[in-house]
């Protein structure tokens, strides 16, 4: 076993699939425009790949590519979009695929600009080398003084052919003839580093933005500066000008600031504060529009439009993630389409494992919602709720009422939600008679009817609300629930019992009706977090030790514990049936607990620990988010299209580090690659012809095949037309004619023997099938499987005009009648293909007709023979027998005659009393 888990690598039942929540990140984006389409398109980087958005509705149009590290830089040209990760660029056709890589850099890339057919690149230790595009090749390579000049930006100054303008860190900037490889001019600059560059509307003027908040506006020409300006943000970040008619300029801080600049009278004329909550990574205004668009360190890209009367952004689209590591992570609804997540931002949201049109937001909970709106505060941040910590959802009254319970970071109160309004409730619950901030909420609960929330707080005290009211419905206990801190709360499924968790190592079982405690269980350690599975009445328990207990909540009885976890359990999961726990720890491992069995079946390792793991109420992706990282992410469930084996592991099995998936596959991988070698366990079963001696097989043809059989004359009859057809209209009379130049027609043969008889022999014509062939050849060798193998193939009124072609009237031979029997005999001797012998021998004793005593003695023999094999069909084909015979109305013998037959052969059979 032990050899068999080391040859295991990564995950055997789950596989990296993509990440969700992902828009934007410091690396600033790229703004293209399609003439084709005649559209802007916005590219922002996401880790290891790029997304594409029609700037029109800020659609995701197409996802890169990934790559094998982050994204560094990006540029783009009319045609391809490049990208920086690491020591290497690549140059991405159509968004998505990699046509072109470029590798010569011994340091990591910083900056990257297009050049017409070429391409210029610089990395952290100012080498700066020109490429040519298509063939790949190094132009030109410059080496910097990383000491006097290191490379900050770099600019193509407009309308000046081969220069480039580069900024330093040390303030001077330098321009730049690259064909020529010479110096043309360097700018002493202002003794601050350089931040930014970008191109004025005007020709030669370029804006500088420095460490200082100063921006420069410069005539590179002549080199004189034409105006300053100075923000008190920090560094410049990025710049930009509108280019619809109005001279201002928009600079971005670290702060999430944009200042808007009026070059005209050169003055501040107005400022987007908090337009990101992280620093401005880039913004650009779309030519000729009064549309900036802006993305940022916080995971959020934003489209602003300029349409007030003071020249003021509005905000006109977005798309929007967490901008701070998650807290929370739990499906939403029993579709396994949604999921809630809770942020250190202070936001809760909806994720949408389908596409990302239907993500929304639910706000940041804030303190006084009435107050915000009545006084029309801008600025929320005074009067918004902590982070929410924990929460829990029910969609049962979703339509009715508030549907999400959730507690906040250091407050007593708890809000609820509405996910159907995507806002915040009405109702802030929390006891009256506590006033203390020292109290907290630490657990909450909402029923699976979606009336009642249940609240544990750090006192000990467990309360009930009504979610339609808010009102306050009870305490568990006297006073307190437990005696120290309050771990975890859950109801069952019909509202019978509630179990609580306190840190005093007490597990409580109390009647969720009338609030008294039925049973108490001591735990070996304080309990971390308790999660319950309201289907099967399974709970999970995560304790401070670092191992799990389970129980059932009808016996109150531990069935399971498990240990293998080196750091804190974060959070648990149960699969869709109950089978599976899965739970996640800060030893960065995921681990996956077999419950039946009492055995670890699944363990692997990721480079950042686990925080929250939910699995999809379906069982097909389990989700989790980790440390530092602002999405979440999803899993496949392997089990359901492949076969896994699920084998115990050993005490002492390492797993392997799996890398997180990106919001886009790796080329080349996919899931089904990545699992393990087929072992001996994984072979697939392939079914014998016939399992027992002692058993029937039945044939795996559809029953379209055989089931109507004996119907078709009512089927037939039924599908007759109500009109006869009607004659086609005569066609025009052509005389054949003999090709050639000159035409001429074509002289009727002249029968040469005027002996040969003018009467058709029909026996020419007449054609034995390819069944009837077969037949005759196993009367020969006794092998049927050819024929019964051409019977297969054939539909219901093929197997009708094969059987009655059997019969000597028709062309057939009593010898072949009796080849078709022997065949049928071969499949009631192997027991194989069972009901496709009753169904061809019930439609074969339908179609015959006996003229000689000797074929009924043949026919009654064979129909009794079925009683050596104990078939339950045998008394079906003698009542067919019987019904056969009423039909020729025993033109040949007597009834007399036919029941001596029967009583000699039903004197030997089991069947006697139905035989006669």
């Amino acid at each position: 076993m032990e050899g068999a888990a080391e040859g295991r690598t990564g995950s055997v039942l789950f596989a990296g699939f993509r990440a969700l929540g992902l828009f934007s990140s410091d690396v600033p984006h790229v703004v293209r425009y399609s003439a084709l389409k005649r559209r802007f398109y916005v590219t922002t980087c996401v880790g290891t790949s790029f997304h594409t958005y029609d700037v029109q509705k800020l659609s995701l149009v197409a996802i890169s590519n990934s790559v094998p590290q982050d994204i560094c830089c990006m540029a783009a040209d009319g045609r391809l979009v490049f990208a920086a990760y690491g020591k290497v660029f690549s140059a991405f056709a159509r968004n998505k695929e990699i046509v072109h890589t470029f590798k010569g850099h011994k340091a990591e890339i910083r900056l990257l600009q297009p050049f017409g057919d070429h391409v210029i690149s610089v990395d952290t230790d100012s080498v700066l080398i020109i490429w040519h595009i298509y063939s790949e090749e190094e132009y030109l390579q410059l080496t910097f003084d990383k000491s006097v000049f290191q490379i900050s930006t770099i600019l193509h100054p407009s309308t000046y052919l081969n220069k480039i303008l580069l900024g330093s860190e040390q303030g001077s900037l330098q321009l730049w003839n690259v064909k020529s490889n010479k110096l043309l001019y360097t700018f002493p600059g202002w003794k601050v580093g350089v931040t930014a560059l970008q191109q004025a509307p005007a020709v030669d003027v370029v804006a500088i933005g420095l460490m200082s908040g100063q921006v420069v506006i410069h005539n590179i020409k002549f080199d004189e500066t034409l105006m300053k300006f100075r923000q008190d943000w920090g560094p410049i970040t990025s710049i930009s000008f509108r280019t619809d008619g109005h001279p201002v300029m928009a600079a971005g801080s670290p702060c999430g600031h944009i200042g808007l600049w009026d070059l005209e009278d050169k003055k501040l004329i107005n400022q987007m504060r908090n337009a990101h909550s992280t620093a401005i990574a880039g913004l650009t205004f779309l030519h000729r529009e009064p549309l900036l668009v802006t993305n940022g360190a916080d995971n959020a890209l934003r489209i602003w439009i300029f349409d007030g009367p003071a020249g003021e952004g509005r905000l006109l689209r977005f798309r929007m993630g967490h901008s701070a590591a998650l807290t929370k992570i739990r499906y939403y609804g029993q579709n396994g389409q949604q999921i809630l997540s809770a942020s250190q931002d202070g936001t809760l949201q909806s994720f949408s494992t389908v596409h990302e049109k239907f993500n929304k937001s639910l706000g940041h909970g804030l303190v006084n919602k009435k107050i915000v709106k009545r006084k029309g505060l801008q600025n929320t941040m005074s009067v918004r709720l902590p982070p929410i910590t924990k929460f829990a959802a029910e969609e049962a009254r979703q339509s009715d009422w508030d549907g999400i319970i959730a507690c906040h970071q250091g407050k007593l109160s708890c809000t609820t939600w509405n996910y159907q309004r995507s806002t915040i409730g009405a109702y802030f619950l929390k006891p009256k008679e506590l006033k203390t901030d020292d109290i907290i909420a630490t657990a909450v609960d909402i029923t699976s009817c979606g009336n009642f929330a249940v609240i544990g707080l750090s006192s000990g005290a467990v309360d009930v609300y009504n979610m339609q009211s808010g009102i306050h419905r009870g305490r568990f206990g006297d006073d307190k629930a437990h005696a120290g801190s309050v771990r975890g709360v859950a109801v069952d499924g019909l509202n019978q019992m509630t179990v609580t968790a306190g840190s005093e190592r007490l597990l409580k079982f109390w009647n969720f009706k009338s609030k008294v405690l039925i049973h108490s269980v001591s735990l070996d350690s304080s309990p971390n977090m308790m999660l319950l599975h309201r289907d099967s009445g399974i709970l999970g328990l995560a304790l401070d030790d670092f191992s799990i207990t389970v129980l059932d909540i009808e016996t109150r009885k531990i069935v399971r514990e498990f240990s293998g976890h080196q750091g804190q359990i974060n959070d648990m999961t149960f699969s869709p049936d109950g089978r599976w726990l899965i739970s996640a720890a800060m030893d960065c491992s995921v681990r996956t607990w077999d419950l039946p069995s009492g055995c670890l079946i699944d363990c692997f390792l990721l480079d950042s620990a686990p925080l929250n793991v939910t699995m999809s109420p379906t069982g097909d992706f389990l989700a989790t988010s980790h440390v530092d990282h602002l999405g979440i992410y999803l899993w496949s469930n392997v089990s359901l299209y492949s076969v896994v084996s699920l084998r115990p592991l050993p005490p002492d099995y390492v797993p392997s580090v799996v890398m997180l998936p990106g919001t886009c596959q790796t080329p080349g991988t996919d899931v089904l690659d990545e699992q393990i070698e087929p072992s001996d366990e994984m072979v697939e079963y392939e079914s014998p012809e016939q399992l027992s001696e002692q058993l029937v097989t039945l044939s795996l043809l559809p029953e379209s095949r055989w089931k109507n059989l004996l119907n078709l004359d009512v089927i037939k009859k039924k599908n007759k037309p109500k009109e006869p057809p009607k004659v086609p209209q005569a066609a025009p009379f052509f005389i054949p004619t003999v090709p050639g130049l000159v035409p001429r027609f074509a002289v009727p043969e002249q029968n040469g023997d005027p002996q040969q008889s003018k009467v058709v022999n029909l026996g020419i014509l007449a054609q034995k099938s390819n069944f009837y062939l077969k037949l005759e050849e196993g009367l020969l060798n006794n092998q049927y499987e050819a024929a019964l193998n051409l019977l297969k193939e054939l539909g219901p009124s093929g197997i009708e005009t094969e059987l009655r072609n059997l019969s000597p009237d028709d062309g057939g031979s009593v010898d072949v009648m009796q080849g078709f029997l022997k065949m049928i005999r071969m499949m009631l001797d192997r027991k194989r293909d069972f009901e496709l012998a009753q169904a061809y021998l019930a439609l074969f004793l339908k179609f015959s007709v006996i003229i000689r005593e000797s074929q009924v003695l043949l026919f009654v023999h064979f129909c009794l023979l079925q009683s050596k094999h104990s078939l339950p069909s045998v008394s079906s084909n003698l009542a067919q027998l019987a019904f056969w015979m009423n039909e020729i109305e025993m033109r040949f013998v007597g009834p007399l005659w036919w029941c001596n037959v029967l009583k000699i052969y039903t004197s030997k059979c089991c069947l006697q009393s139905q035989c006669c």
